[in-house]
């Protein structure tokens, strides 16, 4: 017997399936026979995708700057993983670590270089605070809970040390076993092209398409010679909205030019939530969807791409045997206008609402869901 079925699923290529879940995991798709301790009949009038991963979040309830609940930003707006980048460093990983294990949603982090992490804006001004050691150690007691390291590079985060945090962050990251880094780019110096240079297969860079002079585009509104190259050797771009980081002008320019992001993230933390212009990870996968992009385009952006950059292999595709962690939304007509971090705005049509989610094979209804009485039964 299964714990639960979805039935009558739709997929975003638009195929209609059942989905069966057992210990946890996806047990069955397609048609099959079998009873469950619990079914869900969707109709066919809802989309079901592989559960969404938020790679870029902040919910380290102690941090001073950024801080939130996983479940806030988590199950309660359709995302099942959330990855919180660079909040903690070594000194406090072991405490985010052990309150991380309250939460429903299923939460990884990815260590600050500097070990006392965002406690303020200047973490990399003091290289003291890159302490190669004190990364080691946590990486090894936190091995799986730790799936990469954080590097903010932009000029009010490394003050006089310009490029070195990030020469000193790639030592880092070849003598732990090549864990994917993730780059903040914002203003300079270093300058983009500096920092590009270094990254190498697999690094990501975060705030892709801010709207800051040192940005992926020239003047001129072409991509950067440099992150061009960068692409081709396979450094990956993530969205990482936030509060100042993401422009629908340098989105839609790029986007245009075939320059899609890898991973569509929020950088998501409770005032960015609360007031905007984030709000939630659907909110931000909407307005790619307004300039363009297809379902099947954002939905991958936030499961496989996202699974596949931080080597999150059991999780990100609707396969036999991965985590039973589903997102079940809906792509309705309503008109909506988005602001960007530049308090533009954007006139859309579409907008993704995350109704519920199954985590580990256990059905929650979301926010949204509650409110709107979508699956009581």
């Amino acid at each position: 017997m299964f714990d639960l079925i979805l039935r009558n699923a739709c997929l975003v290529d638009d195929t209609v399936i059942d989905i069966a879940l057992k210990d946890g995991k996806i047990a069955a798709l397609g048609e099959f026979s079998g009873e469950a301790k619990e079914e869900r009949q969707l109709n066919g009038e809802y989309y079901v995708s592989a559960g969404w991963i938020d790679s870029h979040v902040h919910c380290y309830q102690k941090s001073p700057i950024y801080h939130d609940e996983p479940d806030s930003i988590g199950i309660n707006t359709g995302v099942t993983t959330v990855v919180d980048a660079g909040s903690t460093g070594a000194d406090d990983i072991d405490d985010f670590y052990a309150l991380t294990r309250k939460a429903v949603t299923e939460v990884y982090a990815i260590l600050n270089i500097s070990r006392v992490g965002l406690i303020a804006q200047n973490e990399l001004s003091d290289m003291a605070n890159i302490d190669k050691a004190a990364v080691r150690d946590a990486l090894q007691r936190h091995e799986g809970f730790i799936v990469g390291i954080k590097a903010r590079m932009s000029s009010s985060v490394v003050g006089a040390n310009g490029i070195k945090p990030l020469q000193r962050a790639k030592e880092i990251q070849r003598e732990n076993g090549d864990l994917p880094l993730m780059v903040h780019i914002g203003n300079n110096p270093p300058d983009l092209d500096e920092i590009t240079d270094l990254l190498t297969t697999g690094d990501i860079i975060t705030h892709c398409y801010n709207g800051k002079p040192n940005r992926i585009l020239t003047p001129a509104g072409e991509l950067r010679a440099s992150i061009a190259s960068a692409i081709a050797r396979g450094v990956r771009l993530d969205v990482g909205h936030g509060t100042a980081s993401f422009s629908f002008e340098v989105a839609k320019i790029a986007i245009s030019k075939g320059i899609l992001p890898h991973t569509i993230s929020s950088d998501i933390y409770c005032r960015n939530r609360i007031n905007g212009p984030v709000h939630s990870l659907a909110v931000v996968m909407s307005k790619f969807l307004s300039i363009g992009m297809s379902l099947p385009q954002v939905i991958d952006c936030v499961t496989s791409h996202a699974a596949d950059g931080l080597r999150l292999a059991n999780k990100g595709r609707l396969t036999v045997g991965l985590d039973g962690d589903l997102t079940i939304f809906a792509k309705r007509r309503q008109p909506t206008v988005f602001t960007d971090s530049e308090d533009q705005t954007l006139a859309g049509e579409q907008l993704l609402v995350a109704l519920a989610v199954v985590r580990a094979g256990q059905w929650f209804t979301t926010e949204q869901g509650e409110e709107e009485h979508v699956f009581d039964l």
